[in-house]
């Protein structure tokens, strides 16, 4: 029997119509456009401004174009899996309210929380699926709503993060699709980078409120070394461990977080910046969606066969990379 593979055979994504430029946060915050551009590459993000609307409000669209672009009906997915870190509800699962909202009825759905990393580990299981013929069908879902956890009184967090999803669809192959993954945690690092309050250690109440604890709490210096030399060690060791030389891949597909985490690692594997996929300056980090965005963004310049490494840090500490041959040409989807 031949290996089957799990190919990514079409990709979309969505983002807000509002946008909160760094002129909007000079006004908010004591800060400029030269400074956050100069430490993080960002120039915009888009918020979801809607009140009453979740992480499953920005998946919804996603998921509803990816089925009209690949000619797939709702009823013939077998499983949906949401990557987030900031579910619509700690129960039920988003990926469950997704299924309800795009009226996929005959398939199973759970969640992922990898934080940052949550796209490619959830890309690593559901392959599994596809490899073992449990699924044949199979939607990958990262979307967050990171304007719900962000503090906009703080300076040093608010012009990181904007609100996204982005969405693939996996379906077997014999040719194209995952070839391999490197997953790797440190729960040390929990630590320095996370969300004090709202869990069942530390359940909401007026102190956690007054505290402002149930808003994104980072220790920027530390997870940005950290984070430089996770995603370049996890990505030069998925490059030897498959031969590949920098004229051998085609793209890295990074975690899109600060521009100059981007660039270091780059820089470690030995390729150009025309290798590397690039959009953080348009929606900064919009955690679990910065990759399946970027791939959307990048998709009319991929081609059948090209070599990717996807790459991605996040907190908890969490990192990956996955390196996958591209299994279609975009002119060919239905």
């Amino acid at each position: 029997m031949k290996k089957v593979f799990a190919a990514i055979t079409g990709v979309e994504a969505y983002v807000p119509a509002d946008v909160l430029t760094n002129a909007d946060l000079e006004k908010m915050v004591d800060t400029t456009d030269e400074w956050i551009v100069t430490r993080t590459g960002i120039k915009e993000r888009h918020i979801l401004r809607e009140p009453g609307k979740g992480s499953s409000d920005l998946a919804v669209p996603a998921v509803k174009k990816l089925l009209e672009k690949t000619g797939t009906s709702p009823d013939e997915v077998d499983l949906l899996i949401c990557a987030s870190a900031t579910h619509d509800h700690d129960f039920p699962a988003t990926a469950n309210i997704i299924s309800d909202k795009v009226g996929v009825k005959n398939a199973y759905s759970f969640d992922i929380s990898a934080a940052c990393s949550g796209f490619i580990f959830m890309l690593t299981v559901a392959s599994k699926f596809i490899e073992t013929g449990t699924a044949k069908k199979v939607i990958c879902v990262g979307a967050d709503k990171m304007s719900a956890i962000t503090d906009y009184t703080d300076r040093s967090t608010c012009p990181l993060f904007g609100d996204a999803s982005g969405v693939v669809l996996l379906e077997p192959s014999e040719e194209y699709g995952i070839q391999d993954h490197i997953l790797g945690v440190d729960g040390a690092g929990r630590h320095h980078l996370y969300l004090k309050a709202g869990g069942s250690v530390r359940p909401a109440s007026h102190e956690t409120v007054d505290a402002r604890e149930h808003f994104i709490y980072q220790e920027g210096q530390i997870v940005f070394k950290v984070a430089v030399q996770k995603m370049a060690d996890v990505s030069v060791e998925m490059m030897k461990k498959h031969h590949l030389t920098p004229e051998d891949l085609t793209w890295l597909v990074p975690h899109q977080a600060n521009l100059r985490i981007i660039e270091a690692v780059a820089r470690r594997m030995g390729i150009s910046r025309d290798q590397v996929m690039i959009n953080i300056e348009k929606y900064g980090n919009t955690t679990t969606a910065t990759i399946p965005l970027c791939l959307r963004d990048y998709e009319s310049q991929l081609k059948k066969g090209d070599k990717l490494i996807l790459s991605a840090f996040g907190g908890g500490y969490t990192w990956g990379a996955l390196y996958l041959t591209w299994a279609y040409d975009p002119d060919k989807v239905v």
